[in-house]
């Protein structure tokens, strides 16, 4: 039952990207999204320097899946949003990275809209551009990279994407989220197409203080993730920029050290 407030309030929801991580990357126009919310829903990656940010008479609201611990599914998230957003007003949905990116947004959106509550969405830093720089990895470089592919490494049915399978045809970088759990199914692609020797980069908790990472080669970075117990979330780039973010940090080490 909708509550009397709902006369009071205008629905209306905010998707709101909370960038990788780092709670320096989140944007002033995010901040001020949550400054003005009546409600937050925020995903569970979702740091506490960021929820700080969230009023401390504004109700918030962790919907985020997190593994041994209560997850909402995404037809539950998009049915509180609209009965909050009728009941309080103002709905921020705070998720991590970007909306658009693998977020889901659309689905709110649209769900959001066939209820009658407008919407509008703050973009984020995306952690699949952000989490390679975090280790000095640059997604282009001239005369290396001309361009790069961002993949899901699961889709909805729980398989792996049938993308990775063109991108690792082509010879750009290639960015792979959610795909840590099938590293060695995803790095038998690209080793069937001749790409044994392409460096791989694996960035755990990226642009976060106990940001970890690993690298190797196509052939041997699912058993260096084993070894080193890397665990999600994680983000695998693959690529030649990957030997390229090696060389450039060791630049930024020894600039830290002359100083």
């Amino acid at each position: 039952m909708r509550s009397v407030l709902a006369f009071e309030k205008q629905p209306r929801l905010t998707l709101v990207g909370a960038g990788p991580g780092d709670p320096e990357l989140i944007t002033l126009k995010a901040i001020n999204a949550l400054k003005v919310a009546d409600i937050v829903l925020y995903d569970a990656l979702i740091s506490e320097e960021i929820l700080s940010y969230i009023p401390s008479s504004t109700p918030g609201i962790c919907v985020g899946k997190r593994a041994g611990e209560h997850s909402y599914k995404q037809d539950e998230i998009n049915e509180l949003i609209v009965e909050f957003a009728y009941l309080y007003g103002h709905v921020v949905r705070l998720k991590g990275g970007d909306p658009f990116v693998f977020g889901r947004a659309t689905e709110e959106i649209q769900f959001a809209h066939q209820h009658g509550i407008e919407t509008q969405v703050v973009p984020g830093v995306s952690s699949a551009i952000a989490v390679p720089a975090s280790a000095d990895i640059p997604v282009t470089s001239r005369g290396i990279s001309e361009s790069f592919w961002v993949v899901t490494g699961t889709t909805k049915s729980g398989e792996m994407s049938k993308d990775i399978s063109l991108a690792a045809q082509s010879t750009a970088t290639v960015i792979i989220l959610m795909g840590l759990h099938k590293i060695e199914e995803i790095m038998q692609v690209f080793v069937s197409y001749g790409k044994s020797d392409t460096p791989v980069a694996v960035i755990r908790n990226g642009t976060l203080p106990d940001q970890q990472f690993v690298s190797g080669m196509a052939s041997t970075i699912a058993e260096i993730v084993r070894e080193e117990g890397i665990a999600s979330p994680a983000i695998i780039v693959v690529g030649e920029v990957v030997r390229l973010g090696k060389e450039l940090q060791k630049i930024v080490a020894n600039h830290i050290v002359s100083k």
